[in-house]
């Protein structure tokens, strides 16, 4: 039986590798090749790609934490009925290009998407960027769960939101430096839904300008520069997102070993790994703006210095 595992690159530290557009994709998909792999988002979400296969279970942070907690197990799924929420803010020129991008991934990838629901009012995201993280946060949470909750009771098993964001006019990030400025506040409206619904889900967000730039971006963020929606890599991701369960399925004591970048090791499910004994391995390879270490925790962490040095350790 092949082993299970987890790969999480947190989400907004400006991690090296994961910390843009898939770009942490290669490296699960190649370690996936011979264990099942628990995946946050974060780690193969990418525009218009997805590097999510068969062997992964995409499952949002929150989620994953309960998971790490044994407060919830995780049950593989195929073929989810997906709901997609959309936030009321979103211009109709913009709504119109994503119910395209809906047609779109529904007829070349067969993924049910069962249909989608409008906001009754703004959502209303607005950001903060805390120098080593970025975050942010919603206005309107009640609309947000109202429409949720419509999609649930007609028999969605997973949601796909879409909120509208403020254009961002760093140009750090484009250049392959610092903080993804949205990835703090999209992995809270994640966080959120799961936290109240029990239901897997991911977050896109929505641009006013769905304009595709010519300018030449770092490879690790180009995934994002070419197309005016983000929405199909999470339509592929929860297509067959596992369930979130109080019973039955794969629980903490079925997980194997844990990969975390090397410096954002004060996380739960570093916490509960270790005091579970279940190995945790620090990829020094992998650097974020974060500066907890496994000497900072007093940790047992194995320290590896690349993917790839795991990698053979499986093969």
């Amino acid at each position: 039986m092949k082993k299970l595992g987890a790969f999480i690159v947190p989400t907004g530290i400006g991690a090296s590798i994961g910390g843009f557009a898939g770009d942490a994709s290669v490296y699960a998909r190649k370690i996936a090749e011979y264990a099942r792999l628990i995946v946050n988002p974060n780690v193969v979400n990418a525009g218009c790609f997805s590097g999510i296969t068969d062997n992964m279970l995409y499952v949002e942070g929150y989620a994953i934490d309960e998971f790490f907690k044994g407060n919830i197990t995780l049950t593989p799924q195929r073929n989810n009925k997906i709901g997609v929420l959309f936030d009321r803010a979103i211009p109709q020129g913009v709504l119109n290009v994503h119910i395209n991008t809906i047609n779109a991934v529904k007829t070349v990838y067969g993924v049910n998407i069962t249909e989608y629901a409008i906001t009754d009012e703004e959502v209303g995201v607005y950001f903060e960027n805390q120098g080593s993280y970025s975050t942010g946060g919603i206005k309107n949470p009640e609309t947000l769960i109202n429409c949720a909750k419509k999609l649930i009771n007609n028999g969605a098993d997973a949601i796909a939101i879409v909120c509208r964001f403020e254009e961002d006019n760093s140009t750090d990030y484009a250049e392959g430096i610092g903080v993804d400025p949205i990835g703090g506040v999209e992995a809270i409206i994640s966080h959120y839904i799961t936290k109240e619904l029990k239901i897997p889900c991911a977050h896109s967000p929505a641009f006013d300008d769905i304009s595709i730039s010519t300018d030449l971006v770092d490879s690790r963020c180009a995934a994002e520069y070419i197309t005016p929606t983000f929405l199909p890599c999470i339509l592929l991701g929860l297509q067959n997102a596992p369930s979130l369960n109080a019973t039955g399925g794969l629980t903490i004591k079925d997980l194997d070993f844990l990969l975390m970048p090397h410096n954002a090791l004060g996380s739960i499910p570093v916490f509960e790994a270790q005091k579970r004994g279940i190995p945790v391995y620090a990829i020094k390879e992998n650097n974020t703006l974060l500066n907890v270490t496994n000497d900072k925790i007093n940790g047992k962490c194995g320290i590896l210095y690349t993917y790839e040095e795991f990698l053979e350790s499986l093969r």
